[in-house]
């Protein structure tokens, strides 16, 4: 009786730590190289898309509204 409450919490745990690796990994908040790219929230294009969920945006048509540096 207790195989589908360790199943259920297991599937939580998984899901918490391969969203908390996408955060990790593709975040542009987050610098793993700091020497060949320090500031990669610099280099992103308004086209990009690095929400894991955002309702009714195309970013395919944003235009770019911020200063290069």
């Amino acid at each position: 009786q207790l195989i589908p409450l360790f199943v259920i919490i297991g599937a939580g745990g998984v899901g918490a730590s391969l969203y908390l690796m996408r955060l990790a990994m593709f975040n542009p908040d987050v610098s793993w190289d700091k020497k060949n790219n320090p500031e990669p929230w610099n280099k992103l294009s308004p086209s990009d898309q690095y929400k894991f969920y955002s309702v009714n945006v195309d970013y395919s048509r944003l235009k770019k509204d911020r200063p290069d540096f």
